[in-house]
């Protein structure tokens, strides 16, 4: 199994999963549980940005597309901007 990108060597793709391999299941739920909210995270900043005035409540609408589409923002928030992606 391999991420490589093409910003990755051969040898620095090996590297990692053989760090990964070394990992605990505690430990590599732990680094995907900071991925994912380091991820979050940037992509609330990225929508602040592009909405500096919006509140709260349409951060996380906007969020909620984002990271789980808009079908999924609909159910749980009802109106959507258009916008939103």
């Amino acid at each position: 199994m391999s991420t490589l990108m093409g910003d990755t060597s051969p040898e620095a793709d090996a590297r990692y999963h053989e760090l990964l391999r070394r990992m605990t299941p505690e430990r590599r739920l732990e680094a995907a549980m900071r991925l994912s909210q380091a991820v979050r995270e940037l992509a609330l900043v990225g929508i602040q940005t592009r909405h500096p005035d919006a509140g709260e409540e349409e951060l996380r609408v906007r969020l909620t597309v984002r990271l789980y589409g808009r079908a999924c923002a609909e159910r749980l928030f009802g109106d959507v901007p258009e916008d939103a992606v």
